[in-house]
């Protein structure tokens, strides 16, 4: 390149041509400067890492008693209902009324699923056997009959005791049939001495 013949038309340049010259060249230099620095100053965008808690299946403990095959203690994961406390149990016996519970029901730890109902004392005072329950009443497994046998509750409150316990689960304790709607304290006290969980 012939710097001389370059330096020699530089001189033949107008003044308007030179400041021209001058004002692109630091055009062009301040554009590539400032493209040098967003370029290197740009943070590539890492990918968000999402964490997925994986939820533990809790392991449950129930007791499945009375009309079953096999009776006993059987782990079963949270989430499990009544019928499948029953299918651990080997099913129902033959013949076994299972209207009276709720196979839908979530299931809780610690407690017990009992199939079927106790034996009743018959008197015959009549031409028609009458059955009448003398015994302890389990409320979280006595049937309607058994309620019904109880002083001051007839068929009426038996029946609202046995869905209250289908749609709350079982009960913590015996006083926790007075949640039940008109079973009050005196009701209650009349009854105590034959209730048992």
């Amino acid at each position: 390149m012939d710097f001389q013949a370059l330096k020699s038309q530089a001189i033949e340049y107008s003044l308007d041509q030179k400041r021209a010259l001058v004002v692109g060249s630091v055009s062009a230099l301040c554009v590539a400067l400032f493209l040098l620095l967003i370029s290197r100053g740009e943070a590539v965008e890492k990918p968000q890492v999402r964490v997925v808690e994986q939820q533990i299946a809790t392991t449950l403990l129930v007791h499945v008693a009375g009309e079953v095959k096999k009776p006993g203690v059987y782990p079963l994961i949270s989430g499990s209902r009544v019928i499948d406390a029953i299918k651990a149990a080997g099913g129902a016996k033959t013949g076994t009324d299972l209207s009276q519970l709720n196979l839908a029901r979530l299931i809780k730890d610690g407690e017990q699923i009992y199939l079927g109902r106790e034996s009743l004392n018959v008197f015959k005072g009549s031409k028609k056997a009458k059955e009448v329950f003398r015994g302890i009443v389990y409320v979280n497994r006595a049937t309607v009959a058994q309620f019904d046998s109880l002083p001051g509750i007839g068929e009426i409150f038996a029946k609202r005791i046995v869905e209250y316990r289908k749609l709350n689960g079982p009960f913590v304790s015996i006083e926790d049939l007075k949640k039940v709607e008109g079973i009050g304290d005196k009701t209650f006290s009349k009854m105590e001495s034959r209730l048992s969980l």
